[in-house]
């Protein structure tokens, strides 16, 4: 669709208190198909939407990449202090979506120079992490993991491995006590959900992270948190628990969801099966097609306008929010015309990790994609003869507009005997 062919902008249909009446919902029944989803909004409104969240609650969703781009590259039109909002004295106290827009004093809401001087030292302390003992890590706590089920012939991927694999190396990469990881994993997952049960995880997660940044305090480490305490941009005790809740939760459920979204892929395309002379499509091609077709974070929330202005033809008013549509984004036809599996392979100007001043900082995304790679390839070379254990039709995706990713993944294998770490070995994984 054209710039010329968009809806006539009009008068603003979502002021607080107002929504257009051909909103989207983006919520309730109807998210298990996001793409079609996409495409139906896409052919409605053009490249920016009217939706409505939890509760009718007004927003614009930001479908088109150009329009994305134009959002993501402006941070002094479209900002992130969520305390711009309009809407707030609309807003429920228990409102699910409350974790993800309730402002806190975190690099996530942070501005200008702040969000640089905070962000830098989040980079500063990821750059920090040798690469290729990141990979041993990797390696080391998937093989645990595997030690766990490879003898049974079954498992379930997403629950005993994808979705415990990013907290471990987090874990580790943080020193936190190995006795904490499973309570840790657990309130992760929960702060996630959209139901009133999130608030209370999420604070629980903070208490945990309080609790470590006191310790390296007292004790510094060679981990993130102790590069935070001690990186020259002088950040407080405060600062340090904020950001790294907020690094955390970036990388926790997103990774799983990548290692688990590849996996799915790798399981039922035929074009990444083994072949006759023993090989198969790269894991690295797998990866890529995933953040294109299946990216785990579909949708994020949000900028909110500084000013009045025109976004995709479309009147944004002073306070409005905008959800960033990055899976939309990622398929969008005016840039992307070959929206086939072939068009991704090599091509990664995908926007899965955002893009601009307030993206998943560097050296973030690659820390995310040595986790995944490694729990992948060693996956497949432990387990080689790896199958689905149910049809790929009857695989259930989570109904959720934010993140992508599966229910469950069950398979089945020849059992291996694998031999029990004794406590404390390099190759024991708690929790």
């Amino acid at each position: 669709m054209t710039e010329q062919q968009h809806p006539p902008a009009g008068g603003c249909p979502v002021r607080a208190g107002t929504a257009a009446t051909d909103a989207v919902r983006l919520y309730g029944a109807g998210l298990s198909d996001p793409a079609r989803l996409y495409r139906e909004m896409r052919t409605q409104h053009g490249t920016v939407a009217p939706v409505l969240l939890d509760g009718d609650i007004p927003g614009w969703f930001v479908l088109g990449y150009r329009e994305l781009h134009q959002v993501t590259s402006n941070p002094e039109l479209f900002a992130r202090d969520s305390r711009r909002w309009h809407a707030w004295d609309t807003i429920p106290k228990g409102w699910p979506l409350l974790p993800f827009v309730g402002y806190q004093p975190s690099v996530m809401f942070a501005e200008g120079p702040e969000h640089r001087r905070r962000a830098g030292a989040i980079s500063d302390a990821l750059t920090a992490i040798d690469q290729f003992e990141l990979q041993q890590i990797c390696e080391r706590l998937a093989d645990g993991l595997i030690d766990a089920f490879a003898g049974s012939g079954e498992t379930d991927l997403m629950v005993h491995y994808a979705a415990r694999l990013p907290l471990l190396v987090i874990a580790e990469l943080f020193g936190f006590p190995h006795t904490e990881v499973p309570e840790l994993a657990a309130d992760i997952a929960a702060s996630l959900n959209e139901d009133e049960g999130a608030i209370a995880a999420h604070q629980r997660v903070a208490a945990r992270i309080q609790r470590l940044v006191k310790a390296k305090q007292a004790r510094p480490g060679a981990d993130v948190p102790s590069r935070l305490l001690a990186h020259r941009a002088g950040l407080t005790g405060e600062e340090v628990i904020t950001d790294l809740l907020v690094v955390m939760a970036a990388a926790q459920q997103p990774t799983a969801n990548w290692i688990g979204n590849t996996l799915r892929l790798m399981l039922t395309d035929d074009r990444f099966a083994v072949s006759l002379s023993g090989g198969r499509r790269s894991v690295g091609q797998a990866l890529n097609e995933v953040l294109w077709h299946d990216t785990p974070t579909q949708n994020f929330i949000g900028r909110w306008a500084v000013r009045d202005t025109q976004l995709g033809g479309r009147r944004i008013r002073t306070g409005d929010l905008l959800i960033l549509g990055l899976a939309a984004a990622n398929t969008d036809p005016q840039v992307r015309p070959d929206t086939g599996e072939a068009g991704s392979d090599g091509n990664q100007a995908h926007m899965s990790f955002s893009h601009g001043e307030h993206a998943c900082p560097y050296p973030a995304p690659e820390i995310a994609e040595v986790i995944a790679k490694a729990a992948v390839e060693v996956l497949l070379d432990r387990l080689p003869d790896v199958v689905l254990a149910v049809p790929a039709e009857d695989l259930v995706w989570h109904a959720s507009v934010w993140m992508r990713g599966l229910v469950g993944l069950p398979v089945e294998f020849t059992p291996a005997y694998t031999p029990i770490p004794a406590m404390g070995a390099p190759g024991a994984v708690y929790g």
